[in-house]
């Protein structure tokens, strides 16, 4: 008794034969010439295109899966490429921009006889109830207690601690800041105060005084922190009550403390 295997092969050695032979006969020298070679081609025939067609339908898949094996490799490497140049535009747009800041300060320092020294902000106050900032200079540097911190926009603050690397600044615009000002173009005199917002009020300007919206303010120098004519900032609100000896102004200011990275610290004599 013949086993389940021996069979199998016997079968599929006969399928084998059988297709040679067709492939044999179905040559141009070899072409069917009786009735019992063309039953062969007839009964071979369809085993031969599934045979085929098998064999094409495999190929297909192997090349789809080899070219997308490819193209997910390329993928890959094509978004590294990508990532890597973002990157390098970031960098040079940051340079960029950090040129032209400090092109400012350049045209600004060369324009002042006094000494500054130029502070990187390295921290910033997160409390609502404070408007302070940290930068990277202290008594080392010749900074002390006082000293104006300014940009070329205008007046940031003064120094109000001061230790060998760092000092922290008092913004202009924390409620405990006071500055001595004017309007530049009536020369109308008020204080320049802070309200722990991003605006600052220009205080104790009597209602008789005119004062109009759009002015710039800027420092008088009288009360020896801030040098003269440094900009504050532009007047946009303008009320007067008749019950009240002084105006309620509000000044935009000058200088967008969201923004700034860099100050300059004015130098002054010990």
């Amino acid at each position: 008794m013949f086993s389940q295997k021996l069979i199998i092969f016997v079968g599929l050695a006969l399928f084998i034969a059988i297709n040679f032979t067709a492939m044999t006969m179905s040559n141009r020298e070899f072409l069917p010439t009786n009735g019992i070679e063309r039953i062969f081609i007839s009964i071979t025939s369809p085993f031969q295109m599934v045979v085929t067609k098998t064999i094409h339908f495999t190929q297909n898949i192997w090349n789809t899966y080899f070219m997308t094996v490819l193209a997910v490799k390329e993928n890959v490497e094509l978004k590294k490429q990508l990532e890597k140049s973002v990157e390098i535009k970031n960098r040079y747009e940051e340079l960029e921009r950090e040129n032209t800041r400090l092109k400012k300060f350049v045209n600004f320092t060369s324009s002042m006889p006094d000494t500054y020294v130029a502070a990187q902000i390295v921290a910033r106050d997160p409390s609502p109830w404070f408007k302070t900032i940290m930068i990277d200079k202290g008594t080392k540097d010749g900074l002390v207690k006082g000293s104006p911190v300014v940009v070329p926009e205008g007046i940031v603050g003064q120094i109000i601690k001061v230790a060998k690397n760092y000092s922290r600044v008092l913004l202009i615009t924390d409620r405990n800041s006071a500055v001595d000002s004017l309007v530049q173009n009536s020369r109308v005199r008020g204080i320049v105060k802070g309200n722990n917002e991003d605006n600052c009020s220009f205080v104790y300007t009597l209602r008789k005084e005119e004062v109009k919206e759009g002015e710039m303010v800027v420092s008088s120098g009288l009360d020896q922190v801030f040098p003269k004519g440094m900009k504050i900032g532009r007047i946009i609100k303008v009320t007067k009550i008749h019950s009240q000896l002084f105006q309620d102004i509000i000044l935009d200011t000058s200088v967008d403390f969201n923004k700034i990275e860099e100050v300059l610290v004015f130098k002054k004599n010990r």
